[in-house]
C-alpha cells in the first residue's frame, strides 16, 4: 500500500475534513503521513515539492503549477468565507491599504484578493496569521488582513472591520471565493493521484456524515479556540465545494488565477 506525505494546516476545517483519511477510516489503497503547517509555510514548501499531497493557497497555485496539480476535492471555497481587513478605528479600505498592512503571507489568496481590490498598497509586513490581530491592536500595523479563525475573534482585540474581501469578490464576479485547494505532486502516477483524490473526497464526506468523530483530533490542534469558534470555523469552510469543486468552483478558481485550474 502506498504511503503519501500530506501537508495541511492545523486549522479546524482541515483537521475536521482529513481526520478520517489520517486515521484510516475510509476505504483507500493508500495511507497518509500528515504534516501540519501554517498555510504560508505550505505555500513556500510547495516550490520545492516537499510533500506528495499538499494544501495550497489559490494565490500561490500559479507559482507552483510546475510541481503540483489541483485535485477536485478537499478545497476551501465558498460564499461568505473571504478574508477581512481590520483596523483599530473605522476607515475606508483604500486609505487603510496605503498604511502599514500586516498580511498572512504574500502567497496567500487573501493577499491576492487585497491586491485585486485596491489600486495602491503601502508597506506590507508578513506575519503568521494568528499574530496579525495582536499586531494591529498594539499599533505595530495600521491594518491587518485576517484569515481563518481570526475572522471570528478580531473584535476581542478591539478591532473593527474595514472590508470583507469575500463580499467584494462575490459582488465583482458573482462567484464563490476560492481560498485554497489540495494538490498532488506531478511526479505521482495518475492512478495514484486519482486514488488520493477519491480518498480525500471520502474523508470529507465521512466528516460531514459523522461530525463528532473528529472532535478530539480537531481540539488537539485548535490551541486555545473556544468550542463555539471551532464549530463556526468548520461550518464556514467545509461545505459542498470541499467534497467536489464542480463547474462553479473551477470557474471561480480560473477567474482568480487567470488560467484553467486543473492542469
Amino acid at each position: 500500500m502506498h504511503r503519501l506525505t500530506f501537508g495541511f494546516s492545523p486549522c479546524p476545517n482541515d483537521t475536521f475534513a482529513f481526520h478520517a483519511l489520517v486515521h484510516g477510516l475510509v476505504d483507500a489503497p493508500l495511507t497518509v503521513e500528515p504534516v501540519l503547517l501554517d498555510i504560508q509555510e505550505l505555500n513556500t514548501r510547495a516550490h520545492e515539492g516537499a510533500f506528495d499531497l499538499t494544501k495550497l493557497s489559490f494565490g500561490a497555485l500559479a507559482g507552483a503549477a510546475g510541481r503540483y496539480r489541483l485535485l477536485r476535492s478537499g478545497a476551501a471555497l465558498g460564499r461568505g468565507v473571504g478574508p477581512l481587513v481590520v483596523a483599530r478605528e473605522p476607515i475606508d479600505l483604500a486609505r487603510a491599504a496605503t498604511g502599514r498592512v500586516a498580511i498572512p503571507g504574500r502567497g496567500t489568496t487573501a493577499f491576492l484578493l487585497l491586491r485585486l481590490a485596491v489600486r495602491e498598497l503601502g508597506e506590507v509586513v508578513e506575519l503568521r496569521y494568528d499574530r496579525i490581530a495582536d499586531a494591529v491592536e498594539r499599533g505595530e500595523a495600521d491594518a491587518g488582513l485576517i484569515i481563518h479563525e481570526s475572522r471570528f475573534t478580531y473584535a476581542e482585540h478591539g478591532l473593527v472591520r474595514v472590508a470583507d474581501l469575500g463580499e467584494w469578490w462575490e459582488a465583482e464576479t458573482g462567484l464563490p471565493v476560492p481560498l485554497a485547494g489540495i494538490c498532488a505532486r506531478r511526479d505521482l502516477d495518475d492512478g495514484l493521484v486519482t486514488a488520493a483524490e477519491g480518498a480525500i473526497r471520502a474523508s470529507v464526506e465521512h466528516a460531514l456524515a459523522h461530525p463528532g468523530a473528529s472532535r478530539e483530533y480537531v481540539r488537539a490542534h485548535a490551541q486555545e479556540l473556544s468550542k463555539a469558534v471551532t464549530r463556526a470555523h468548520i461550518a464556514l469552510y467545509v461545505n459542498e465545494f470541499s467534497v467536489e469543486l464542480g463547474d462553479e468552483g473551477l470557474a471561480a478558481i480560473e477567474r482568480l488565477v487567470g488560467s484553467p485550474a486543473v492542469v
